[in-house]
C-alpha cells in the first residue's frame, strides 16, 4: 500500500500570525507505510494561539519518533489510543498552566490521523477542525464540538442559519482552555482509493464540500504534485472569497 501526502497553509487576508500548526510524519516499516497527520488551530480569539497549537503538534511528533516504534512492534493498537488520550490531557494541563503563568488564555483544536498500512487507522478529535473521507462521495468523519453543531444535532437550529449565527465560533471544548478535555476517537482501516482531508475551519467556510470533492477526486489524484496543486488552489479560492481566518489543509491519499 502506498500513501501520498500534501499540505498547504496560509496566514490569510487579515491575521498577522498563522495560529494553525501542522505535522506530517511518514515511515516505512515491516508492516507497511505509517503516516501521522495532525492539524491544530490555535484559538483566534485567545492570545498566543500559535503557542498552544505548536505545543500539541510537537507532543505528537515526539510520540511518533520515540514511542510508536515500540507500540508497532507489539501491534498494541489499544495502547496507541490510550497514549493519545494521555498526550491530549497532559497538553491540556500544561497549556492551561502556562496560560496562568503569563496571565493569558491559550487554546487549540486538534484533528489527528494515524494510518498503519492496511492494518489500522486511528483518528482523534477536539474542537472544530475536521476530517473528511472521500471515496464514491465525501463524508465528514468528525463531529464539530461547537455550540451551534450541538444545537443542530438536537434539532434546535437550522443548518442554514449557522453562517450568520453569532455563536458559530463558540467551542464546547479545546485543548488548554477547557478544565476537562474528552477527545473523540474513531478506529478503523484505510482502504486503497480513499482520500482523507484534514482542515482548519478557515479552509471550509467559503468553499463547499462538492468543491472539495471535485478537487481531490480519488481517481484523478495520482501524485503528490497534483495534490499540493489542488490544495493551494482551494486555499487561494477561500482568499478570493474573503476568508479572514488562517487557512490550512492536509491531504492523504491511500493507493
Amino acid at each position: 500500500m502506498e500513501i501520498l501526502t500534501a499540505v498547504h497553509t496560509d496566514t490569510g487576508l487579515k491575521k498577522k500570525n498563522n495560529e494553525d500548526s501542522i505535522c506530517i510524519k511518514v515511515a516505512d516499516t515491516s508492516i507497511g507505510k505509517v503516516v501521522l497527520a495532525v492539524i491544530c488551530d490555535g484559538m483566534g480569539g485567545l492570545s498566543k494561539g500559535e503557542v498552544a497549537s505548536s505545543n500539541v503538534i510537537h507532543a505528537f511528533s515526539d510520540w511518533f519518533e520515540n514511542e510508536l516504534p515500540i507500540q508497532l512492534s507489539q501491534s498494541n493498537w489499544g495502547d496507541i489510543q490510550y497514549r493519545w488520550d494521555r498526550i491530549i490531557k497532559e497538553q491540556n494541563q500544561r497549556i492551561a498552566s502556562y496560560g496562568k503563568k503569563i496571565g493569558s488564555n491559550l487554546g487549540t483544536t486538534l484533528t489527528a490521523m494515524l494510518v498503519v498500512g492496511s492494518e489500522y487507522m486511528l483518528i482523534a478529535h477536539v474542537g472544530d477542525t475536521r476530517l473528511y473521507r472521500l471515496d464514491s462521495g465525501i463524508h465528514q468523519l468528525t463531529e464539530d464540538q461547537t455550540l451551534v453543531a450541538r444545537e443542530i444535532r438536537k434539532g434546535r437550529l437550522n443548518p442554514e442559519a449557522v453562517k450568520t449565527d453569532p455563536r458559530r465560533n463558540v467551542l464546547l471544548q479545546c485543548i488548554g482552555a477547557s478544565r476537562i478535555v474528552e477527545p473523540d476517537f474513531i478506529q478503523g482501516r484505510a482502504k486503497p482509493g480513499e482520500v482523507y482531508i484534514l482542515c482548519s475551519d478557515g479552509f471550509r467556510h467559503m468553499i463547499t464540500e462538492e468543491e472539495m470533492y471535485h478537487a481531490f477526486l480519488p481517481e484523478s489524484i495520482q501524485d503528490e504534485i497534483e495534490m499540493e496543486k489542488q490544495a493551494k488552489r482551494l486555499v487561494e479560492l477561500n482568499k478570493e472569497r474573503q476568508e479572514t481566518d488562517n487557512i490550512s489543509v492536509v491531504v492523504v491519499k491511500i493507493q
